[in-house]
């Protein structure tokens, strides 16, 4: 596991995540890097993560070789009011207020589940993923872009919501480059394929 927090000297703006994320239901695979010009990024836990609460054991999982770009945010299950109360206020939070009972807090949002993203993702500045979105591999999200709805591998989304604007290779590339999972390759096969990698050179891939 990488444990150098910049990747660049002299770079204070780019982080290696996994070397700054504490909480344990936080998982970042090596080498995914978060950039913020605003804001200090090793505070990505706290300004990037949002209501993301104990009380609902839910996961933020981050695969490896992932670009996260400045004030991208993570909306965890608290931050949905439930659609089944014909309020969309939340009384059962404020459960000392109105005499509820306190172990029904939960029932003031909906549950969507974890947000899971693959491996060489590329989200980008300010974009918003919600709960319970999953992420495929190689995917980019658009600037400023609302992720509602999971993201099939390899493909571009972009708006609000989110919608497929192309994929990024035909599907017996997207097929290939899956079975290949170069991402999870040793290091030093990485370092060697390096130059077919960044020229999009599938066929020359040792």
């Amino acid at each position: 596991m990488n444990r150098k927090i910049y990747p660049r000297t002299g770079d204070t703006q780019t982080v290696y995540l996994n070397a700054v994320v504490q909480d344990p239901s936080i998982e970042i695979g090596d080498y995914t890097i978060y950039n913020d010009f605003v804001s200090d990024p090793r505070l990505f836990e706290k300004n990037n993560v949002l209501y993301h609460y104990p009380i609902n054991h839910e996961r933020l999982v981050i695969g490896r070789f992932c670009s996260i770009a400045c004030g991208a945010k993570f909306l965890f299950n608290c931050a949905n009011h439930s659609l089944k109360s014909l309020s969309s206020y939340t009384f059962p939070l404020f459960y000392e207020e109105w005499g509820l009972n306190k172990s029904d807090v939960a029932t003031a949002w909906d549950n969507r589940g974890n947000i899971v993203i693959g491996n060489d993702v590329w989200i980008g500045f300010e974009a918003v993923i919600m709960a319970g979105v999953h992420i495929g591999d190689g995917a980019i999200i658009g600037a400023r872009a609302v992720v509602t709805k999971d993201v099939p591998p390899y493909s571009i989304v972009g708006g609000v919501p989110a919608r497929e604007i192309r994929k990024r290779f035909d599907a017996a590339t997207i097929e290939r480059l899956q079975a290949l999972k170069w991402w999870d390759w040793p290091e030093e096969r990485i370092r060697q394929n390096l130059p077919y990698l960044t020229a999009g050179e599938l066929d020359k891939l040792l």
